[in-house]
This record gives C-alpha cells, structure tokens and sequence, in this order.
C-alpha cells in the first residue's frame, strides 16, 4: 500500500502499555459472594468469577479517542500510524456512500491493546481476535494478531492488516445499517445450528464490504499495489472456518462454522472488490453464498 501522504484517523483509542487495557480486578465481597452461590448452586465457582469479571470489566469507564499511549520510542509507532490511516481511508470511503443514500456515517474508534480490556460486550481479550463492538461501536484489536496473521497463518503484508481491519469496519456498517440488530433478534428463535448460517451470512457481508471499501478508496486516491489483493486473499482463506479447524481440531465440522469458509470468504471479498453498489453485498438472499 502507497499511504505515506495519506491523513491519520484521530479516532484511535491507544490502550496498550499503561495499565488501562487491563481489567479491573475483582474485590474481596464479590469472591464471597461467588463461593455462596457456588455453594448453593453447584455451578463452578471459576465460571461465576469469569462471569462477574466480564460484566465488571463491561461497566468499566472507557476512554475517549486518543493517540496518546505509549511513548515516542513506541517500536509498533509505525504499525499504528498504518492502522491510523487506514481507518482514516474507511471513513472517507464510508462517509461518502452513507451520503449516496441519503443517510449519515458514524465513524466508529479503533482501539489497540495488548492482553485483555474492558467494552460494552465484555471483556476483551486477545485469544478473541479482531472484533466489533455495536454497545460501544468500537472495534477492538490486540496488536499481537497481526504478529500472528503473519507466523502462524502464513498471511503477512501491509494489505493483509488492512483488510482485517476494513472487515471488522465492515461489521459497523452493518450495525449502521441495522442487519445486526435484524440478525441478532434471530439469535431467540433458532437453533445454534441454524444460527451459525445465519452468523456465516453476516461475516461474509464483512467480507465483501471490505472488498468494496478497498475498491472504493483506490477509485477516489489510488494507493493499492499489484500484490495488494493477494495478500486480503491470504488472509481471507487463512482464516476461513474450514481452515482453522482443520489446524486445530484434525476434522472440519460445517455446522459449527460462523465465519464462512476460506473459499466463501475469498469469494465474497472479491465480489467486493468488483461490487457496484452495496445491493452486491447481499450476503442474505437464497443461495447467494
């Protein structure tokens, strides 16, 4: 990617470093309070401590955008000054196809942290992921993924780190839109198998807005190179269902699948790429993955 005179997003949330990425510690009376019910109960007392952490740590006082953090000597200063300006390139991109159809782009904060922190979902934490948050409309990313987006899976690059982001930004849309809101009033009514293609139908929307996105950013100021799309590519089937669970469990289990497989997901991205219109990114009607 050519982004060396690209603007930087000030809706950067830096919480690595400094002690508030990491979730408030549990009191004395709440432990109490856990082993009594434990006790009455039977339930573990681990998972009732792991239960009052998260809603604990949600309640927390969050932070207000800002690139402050860690020092001048930060060693990921340019990995964030990347990741800065990509999400500033998400919001001209979004800002402008919210006003083609007559509605407004609420640009969302990026926050970078190491470990685990608070959100409006929960608790955050590193084993999670990339992920969106619709409570606070923030999406959460530990720096340690892309560090494992390149060793592990084998899918590195400059363009690799934006399309993870453009997806999780993706998400936000959709949020704006209101499939999340639709597809979660689901959740009630369904099995967690029939959910599950539900939830496959939504992150491969992510997919495809994220290849629109990066379609629409080189159309308005041209910064991609030739082996750009390769890299979202490699990302996009490195993480693909079928994918991980073949590295970590031996066998594939379609009705598991949340996120699409490594094809689906290579699919829907380019689809994105080659979009017209977000109507192209219908991820929902029949037969359309």
């Amino acid at each position: 990617m050519r982004l060396e005179d690209e603007n930087e997003s000030a809706n950067i949330e830096d919480r690595r470093g400094n002690g508030r990425g990491r979730g408030r510690g549990i009191g004395i009376g709440t432990i109490v309070i856990v082993l009594l019910v434990s006790y009455f109960t039977g339930i573990d007392p681990q998972t009732l401590l792991r239960l009052a952490g998260n809603q604990q740590n949600s309640q927390a006082p969050t932070q207000q955008p800002t690139n402050s953090g860690y020092p001048a000597s930060d060693p990921e200063a340019a990995l964030k000054s990347e990741m800065a300006k990509v999400l500033y390139k998400t919001e001209v991109v979004w800002s402008e196809v919210f006003r083609s159809i007559n509605s407004q782009y609420e640009k969302p904060v990026l926050v970078l942290y190491r470990g685990q922190t608070p959100t409006a979902c929960g608790l955050g934490q590193a084993a999670m992921g990339p992920f969106y948050c619709p409570g606070d409309q923030k999406v959460y990313l530990d720096m340690a993924f892309f560090e494992e987006l390149k060793s592990r899976f084998g899918a590195g690059g400059d363009f690799a780190r934006a399309y993870v982001i453009a997806h999780e930004i993706g998400h936000h849309v959709q949020n704006l839109l209101g499939v999340s809101r639709r597809t979660a009033a689901l959740r009630a009514q369904m099995s967690e198998t029939e959910y599950n293609k539900v939830s496959v139908r939504v992150e491969l929307q992510a997919d495809c807005l994220a290849g629109l996105w990066a379609q629409e950013a080189n159309r308005g100021k041209a910064f991609l190179d030739p082996q750009d799309i390769d890299e979202a590519l490699r990302a996009a089937n490195a993480i693909g269902d079928d994918m991980l669970q073949k590295q970590s469990r031996g066998i594939v289990v379609p009705d598991s699948f949340t996120h699409g497989t490594s094809a689906q997901r290579v699919r829907w991205f380019k689809r994105g790429f080659e979009a017209t219109s977000l109507q192209s990114c219908d991820t929902f009607s029949t037969g359309s993955q």
